[in-house]
């Protein structure tokens, strides 16, 4: 069975890699899919090329794990693919109530299932909105991402950090 684990991953964080991991294992082939929407255009810290090269690094580790992206409806993708599947991570309650109506309005519209997984306990706080602010003020998100994001984050904050650094000596 392959899936799709869907998001904007900007950028992917040790929370999506622990749900990536745990899928890879439960499926033949996983394909990352960064869904990238025209009205978003500008509002990512990363843009589109960015975040592939960050996923395909983050990622090499994984043999039945591959990289896409796809602008548009979900389903339309899972339809080209061939694919009924899709991945998605929860962290909390909160995050259920969202998916949830997703994964009803998804099945309704593309005859597609959903299958989640809960993050692991110690990445249910972590999110990219919350690691890129952490980053933008120079502080350590190394534990938070994987390599490949904090590099990249470092690179796109490297004045903050320069300057935090010259400050603690």
């Amino acid at each position: 069975m392959n899936a799709v684990f869907p998001g904007s991953f900007d950028p992917i964080t040790s929370g999506h890699m622990d749900v990536l991991t745990r899928a890879s294992r439960i499926f033949d082939h996983v394909t990352v899919t960064v869904m990238h929407n025209a009205r978003k255009q500008g509002k990512h810290l990363f843009d589109l090329e960015e975040r592939l090269d960050i996923l395909r690094e983050a990622t090499a580790h994984l043999p039945n794990v591959a990289v896409d992206s796809f602008g548009g409806l979900l389903v339309d993708y899972m339809r080209q693919q061939q694919k009924s599947i899709i991945i998605r991570g929860l962290r909390a309650v909160s995050d259920y109530e969202y998916e949830l109506q997703i994964a009803h309005l998804n099945r309704q519209i593309g005859e597609v299932e959903t299958v989640f997984i809960m993050a692991a306990t110690r990445w249910s706080f972590v999110s990219s909105t919350m690691v890129r602010e952490i980053a933008s003020y120079g502080g350590d998100i190394s534990e938070m991402v994987p390599r490949a994001s904090a590099a990249a984050l470092r690179r796109k904050f490297a004045e903050v950090y320069e300057r935090r650094a010259a400050q603690n000596g």
